[in-house]
C-alpha cells in the first residue's frame, strides 16, 4: 500500500497517476474513511460540494481483500 498525503492506497499497482492502467483506486484516510478515484459519473447531479465517481466492482473487491473484509 502506498502513502499519499494522509491517504493509504488500497488498490492499483503504480503511482496512482492513471498513466499505465493504474486507475481507478480506493484510498483509506487517516480518519478511517475512504476516498475513491475514478471516472466521473454523470447519471445525476449531486448536491453542491459533492461529486460522483464510478469504479468497477473488481476494484472494490481488491480493496476489501486488502482490508481483510
Amino acid at each position: 500500500m502506498s502513502e499519499r498525503a494522509g491517504l493509504t492506497r488500497l488498490t492499483g499497482n503504480g503511482n496512482g497517476e492513471c498513466g499505465a492502467d493504474d486507475c481507478p483506486n480506493v484510498y483509506k484516510t487517516e480518519g478511517g474513511s475512504f476516498v475513491v478515484q475514478g471516472d466521473v459519473f454523470r447519471g445525476f447531479t449531486p448536491p453542491e460540494g459533492e461529486g460522483l465517481v464510478e469504479i468497477p466492482e473488481s476494484v472494490l473487491r481488491e480493496a476489501f481483500d486488502v482490508l481483510g473484509w
